[in-house]
């Protein structure tokens, strides 16, 4: 018997199918929260050094880029891409909030 969360309560699961999917989905998960991770440590030293050399927070075209960029791999991987842009979007946009606050010196 394996026991997991749902929505906040534990329950068991004793289908040994089902808690492998789970298990495989929580590995994923804590892949993604480490990728995250990386990636704002490195954009965080992009935002130090845009602030330090007085360079805009945001770079309109490279997002704009990066979206065409990443909706296409999203459709390759057969995930939608309208998804897969919302998502980057909301790393965008954070990663800006961080640039324009290291611009702040905060």
């Amino acid at each position: 018997m394996v026991e997991t969360s749902h929505q906040g309560s534990l329950v068991a699961t004793t289908d040994p199918v089902l808690a492998s999917f789970r298990s495989s989905i929580d590995n994923i998960d804590a892949a993604l929260i480490h990728i995250l991770a990386e990636r704002f440590r490195i954009t965080k030293a992009v935002g130090e050094y845009k602030a330090a050399h007085t360079l805009p927070a945001s770079d309109p075209g490279r997002e704009e880029r990066q979206i065409a960029r990443l909706r296409k791999l999203a459709e390759d991987a057969q995930l939608d891409p309208d998804f897969g842009e919302k998502f980057l979007r909301f790393i965008i946009d954070e990663v800006i909030r961080h640039h324009e606050k290291a611009k702040l010196g905060e």
